[in-house]
């Protein structure tokens, strides 16, 4: 069963307003922003950025030279101005740029917190330059989710193939810790409660989805032998989330090396792809979407109660103020958020 892939009116057609923060300003968040939005954009979008106007005009008078592709002129956008407290260097990450990505990522939200805007999409940060200034957060996500007051808010990817439009989403159980914690960190509980919000993003697009979840260890622990949390819990956990829910169909948990073979099949336009995937770590979910999508995938939050998306990639310092960034990934985010907001 495969999902629908149609592109979708606004659901909230009143407020056409995108926040847009602008991330580490050492990076190449202004540039795929001010690209992405040199392309054709959907009908009544308005996007509002948040960072520094100087800086950003800066960015755009180097772009305008370097750039082989389009560069959207910051005079015709609206800015919500918070300037740098000190001048910043491309490419090299410091605590000033950490906390003025910080300081963006915060007002931006509490746009959308507030109405203002109908979704959120950040560029790129460091987090070294987070903890630099100060900010001990593992990433953008987290902090988000401080910022409307859930305990716990979701990384989702999720990206349109282009043959034949078949929509790849990759849910992570755990995301940014190490992995020596992920054993220790999964319980039934957290799974469920991610194939929860899997269910409910995947309904978006098909009434009755098939979700796939991978295996901790390899083989899926191989019936005990190789690892013990398939059989001590895992397979429990997933039977009774099924039972719960006759709407979807569940599979796995499938061994993590094979657990994307047909979403590969679905990306170049075969058949087969599952609707949802869960993923129990970091790398076991990014590996595949960023095999497949690495310019189409979107960071998409999921617990907080407003829509954040961001580009599948980092903050590009060794290519900042190159005009070599591809814009594809922040385009899709844009789109995902006019879409879904």
């Amino acid at each position: 069963m495969g999902n629908t892939n149609g592109s979708q009116e606004p659901s909230n057609s009143i407020n056409p307003r995108l926040a847009i923060s602008l991330g580490d300003p050492a990076g190449i968040g202004a540039e795929v922003v001010l690209k992405a939005l040199a392309r054709p954009c959907p009908p009544g979008l308005q996007p509002v950025l948040v960072g520094c106007r100087r800086w950003l005009e800066q960015t755009y008078a180097a772009l305008r030279s370097r750039s082989a592709t389009p560069v959207r002129d910051p005079a015709d956008l609206e800015v919500v101005d918070l300037p740098l407290s000190e001048p910043i260097s491309l490419g090299q990450s410091t605590a000033a740029a950490g906390d003025a990505g910080f300081h963006w990522l915060t007002a931006a939200s509490a746009l959308v917190q507030t109405g203002d805007c109908r979704a959120l999409v950040t560029a790129p940060i460091a987090k070294a330059s987070w903890h630099a200034a100060g900010h001990a957060y593992p990433g953008q996500t987290e902090r988000l989710a401080e910022l409307a007051g859930v305990e716990e808010a979701s990384m989702l990817f999720t990206a349109r193939s282009p043959h034949g439009g078949w929509r790849l989403n990759t849910l992570l159980a755990t995301t940014h810790i190490p992995l020596a914690a992920v054993p220790s960190r999964l319980s039934a509980e957290l799974v469920q409660r991610k194939l929860d919000l899997l269910l409910a993003f995947c309904q978006r697009f098909e009434r009755r989805p098939r979700l796939a979840v991978a295996g901790l260890n390899p083989h899926a622990g191989e019936a005990g032998n190789l690892g013990r949390e398939e059989h001590d819990w895992l397979n429990a956990a997933l039977s009774a989330w099924q039972a719960r829910h006759p709407e979807a169909q569940l599979e796995g948990p499938r061994p993590a090396d094979t657990c994307w073979l047909d979403a590969g099949e679905a990306w170049t336009g075969g058949a087969g792809g599952a609707d949802g995937y869960l993923a129990l770590y970091h790398d076991q979910g990014l590996i595949p979407v960023k095999l497949l999508a690495f310019d189409a995938a979107v960071n998409t939050t999921l617990g907080l109660p407003f829509l954040r998306t961001s580009p599948d990639h980092g903050t590009g310092f060794a290519i900042a103020g190159r005009g070599v960034a591809r814009a594809d990934s922040m385009a899709a985010a844009l789109e995902t958020a006019w879409t879904l907001g």
